[in-house]
């Protein structure tokens, strides 16, 4: 059945089951049937080259079949390598459970005193609680650190 429906259809076999793992890889999460759906556009494009005669020689679907899986699995691994060595620049990025981590070392204006180290700080749409000296409102602050969901603030250098 795959020599009928390789040979009825040519190379464009290759760029639909290309296109379809393209599609596939939408509804999955993850890179993995990227590379395969890739492959299969990069086999369908050389066999399409072979059939027009371009490149002097013919190849049946077996050949195909190995060249599809070598392409594929090169782009795996040079994708899982080139993944690995990205590394992210630290603060651009904090992780997904450290949310108080993006406001680090950010001044923002007291809009309610602090009152024995205890205070409240709105941030965007947020009102953070925040611990620091005591000061009135008005005063610009700067985020040193957190504790939990509590903001460690200290005095700005104005």
């Amino acid at each position: 059945m795959l020599e009928w429906i390789g040979a009825t259809l040519g190379p464009w076999t290759w760029w639909v089951v290309g296109l379809v793992l393209l599609a596939l890889e939408i509804a999955v999460p993850g890179t993995f049937f990227l590379w395969f759906g890739v492959s299969a556009l990069v086999v369908g494009a050389i066999s399409l080259a072979v059939d027009w005669g371009w490149l002097g020689f013919g190849w049946g679907w077996q050949v195909q079949s190995v060249v599809w899986l070598v392409v594929a699995v090169v782009c795996l691994i040079a994708s899982r390598l080139l993944l690995r060595k990205q590394e992210r620049a630290p603060g651009t990025e904090p992780e997904i459970n450290a949310r108080a981590a993006r406001y680090y070392g950010r001044s923002y204006v007291l809009l309610e005193p602090i009152v024995e180290g205890s205070g409240r700080l709105n941030i965007d749409d947020t009102v953070w609680r925040i611990s620091g000296p005591d000061c009135p409102a008005g005063t610009r602050v700067v985020v040193a650190g957190s504790d939990g969901a509590r903001l460690k603030v200290t005095v700005a250098d104005q």
